[in-house]
């Protein structure tokens, strides 16, 4: 499988725009600004969630996101995904019957940026699920892919203010996401393997956000094994790790990295020393 199947298009017209202000010296600029718009998602005939996103792959950010809430099944026919962009609203039909009305009455709000929000126990089928204890994580591939992401043409080095995650297989990055929340980012990434029959098998998550309970619920939810992040953790964040066996990375940057969870799947064949030190160009606002 070759390197980034999606990836980032940090010129589309639609997802940012330049706006005029001055700087700290008073002088005029022209600024790339993030644009952020609502989304609407049905099942059927009933209304689940409003989001704030970006606006591109509404299709797989629906998928994602009715997958990650266990309001779609994997074995579910999708009949048709109807997408309007001018009303900012998209409908998902499926062949079985749906209602989530009980559900849709007990909210949670996350501590994802923009927002987050899941339905119901946010510990549903969590406690029941198995991740591959075959899955290995060399730290070559760590530094490799940091590397690789970090200098993709992305939106975030465009015009900053937004998250990105990253399916990646080995040290090859497969399927890049950007979106103003984090939760958005990897739903877009569930809603693409579930429509392309993508194995969570030997897969890597990589994201740009912090490791938040909420992130590595979807994250074991997909059945992925391995979890790497630019950014920092939350404690609850690292339990819920713990608890499902999942290998948790997190302040990746240049030669640096820390494991909280999951050290058995590491396999060290990469000295640190030799790493070279990340561009300051390409480093988040964390390492700097």
């Amino acid at each position: 499988m070759k390197e980034f199947l999606i990836a980032p298009d940090p010129k589309a017209a639609s997802l940012s725009e330049n706006l005029q202000g001055i700087d700290q010296s008073g002088d005029a600029i022209s600024l790339p600004v993030v644009v952020e718009k609502p989304l609407t998602l049905f099942l059927n005939g009933q209304e689940i969630v409003t989001m704030m996103t970006i606006g591109d792959y509404p299709d797989y950010l629906a998928l994602g996101y009715l997958l990650n809430q266990n309001m779609l099944h994997a074995d579910d026919k999708v009949t048709g995904i109807d997408y309007d962009e001018d009303l900012g609203v998209v409908v998902v039909r499926t062949e079985r019957e749906t209602d989530f009305e009980d559900k849709l009455k007990k909210k949670t709000q996350t501590s994802g940026c923009a927002q987050g929000t899941v339905f119901g126990d946010v510990m549903e089928k969590f406690e029941d699920i198995v991740l591959d204890t075959d899955a290995v994580l060399k730290t070559s591939w760590i530094y490799d892919l940091s590397r690789k992401i970090n200098q993709q043409p992305s939106l975030y080095l465009e015009a900053g203010a937004i998250h990105g995650c990253v399916l990646c297989e080995g040290d090859r990055p497969l399927i890049y996401m950007e979106d103003v929340g984090r939760h958005n980012a990897i739903d877009k990434i569930a809603g693409y393997m579930w429509r392309h029959g993508i194995s969570p098998r030997d897969k890597i998550f990589y994201t740009t956000g912090r490791l938040t309970s909420e992130m590595v619920i979807k994250t074991v939810q997909m059945q992925l094994s391995i979890v790497i992040s630019r950014s920092g953790f939350t404690a609850w964040g690292v339990d819920l790790a713990r608890q499902a066996n999942l290998t948790l990375i997190g302040r990746a940057r240049g030669k640096r990295f820390v494991c909280l969870s999951g050290a058995e799947r590491l396999v060290f064949d990469a000295d640190p020393a030799k790493i070279p030190d990340e561009p300051r160009k390409y480093q988040r606002k964390a390492a700097q």
